[in-house]
């Protein structure tokens, strides 16, 4: 992927290096609660993040990290991918649903650090917290897509950012606020389907990006596409399951299958338009 053309974003905050507070909690409990977060079919960084606030009693003092641009190769990477985010919604999110593209921040961090929804974990992945706007992103998470998923290379980093990214735009299309409101009204299968929804209308509006992406700055080369498919796939609900726990459940599904996840990011990247990506009005997810 040639992002070294792209602008780098300013909204960065770099905590890595800064230690995620006292307490916290040992490898062992984050695997625990990530296997009954499966099981009983809800959002492990839910568990985890509530357990961390347990041991963490009394409150905290919100951490500060070094703003703008990191010096580093993988640092500067991820602020040119959300500059580049940035640059697109900026022009397709007022095109398109008649909407000013508000920017998103991003900490990078490692191993732990605080975020508006509560602790944050390097074993949580990356996510988006509404309540702050924020991404959180722990760089060693694109080495473990290499390693343990077998899915590397740029462009399949830069969907998880677009990715995480899509959940903001989700956000200022009003639609992250109304999904938590009725998942507090339903059962959890439920809860879980309207999650699902959420996560492939975000690898959808992922593949948006990269659509406008490449069509105005040529960013994508050969292989790019494949590399992210190969990212959706590694990370769908039934080959994760099928991994940890040697059965696959679709109920407790999260963030839907890899055949799900790779149609979506596929949607996404072939049309180029936000309305594709409406996985709430879809008849087939």
């Amino acid at each position: 992927m040639r992002w070294d053309e792209f602008r780098t974003s300013s909204n960065v905050e770099d905590r890595r290096g800064i230690p995620g507070g006292a307490g916290g909690l040992g490898i062992g409990t984050i695997v625990v609660l990530g296997i009954i977060g499966w099981a009983l079919g809800i959002d492990p960084r839910l568990l985890i993040g509530g357990a961390e606030m347990i041991a963490n009693q009394g409150g905290y003092e919100q951490q500060q990290g070094k703003q703008g641009t990191p010096q580093d190769e993988m640092g500067r990477f991820a602020a040119a991918i959300l500059g580049n985010t940035e640059d697109v919604w900026k022009t397709v999110l007022p095109q398109q649903a008649n909407r000013q593209y508000k920017e998103p921040k991003l900490v990078l961090f490692s191993g732990a650090t605080r975020s508006g929804c509560g602790a944050a974990q390097s074993a949580m992945g990356p996510f988006y917290c509404p309540l702050d706007q924020t991404v959180y992103l722990d760089l060693s998470f694109f080495q473990e897509m290499q390693q343990r998923f077998r899915a590397g290379g740029d462009f399949a980093y830069a969907y998880v950012i677009a990715h995480e990214v899509g959940h903001h735009v989700e956000n200022q299309l009003d639609i992250l606020p109304r999904v938590q409101a009725r998942q507090q009204e339903v059962g959890a299968t439920e809860r879980n389907q309207l999650s699902v929804r959420v996560e492939l209308m975000a690898d959808c509006l992922a593949g948006v990006w990269a659509h406008h992406s490449n069509e105005r700055w040529n960013s994508l080369e050969q292989g790019d596409i494949e590399k992210a498919i190969a990212a959706a796939q590694a990370i769908g609900d039934d080959r994760l399951q099928q991994q940890s726990q040697g059965r696959v459940v679709p109920d407790s599904f999260t963030h839907g299958s890899s055949e799900q996840r790779v149609r979506w990011l596929t949607t996404g990247l072939k049309t180029g338009q936000i309305q594709a990506c409406d996985t709430f009005r879809a008849s087939k997810l």
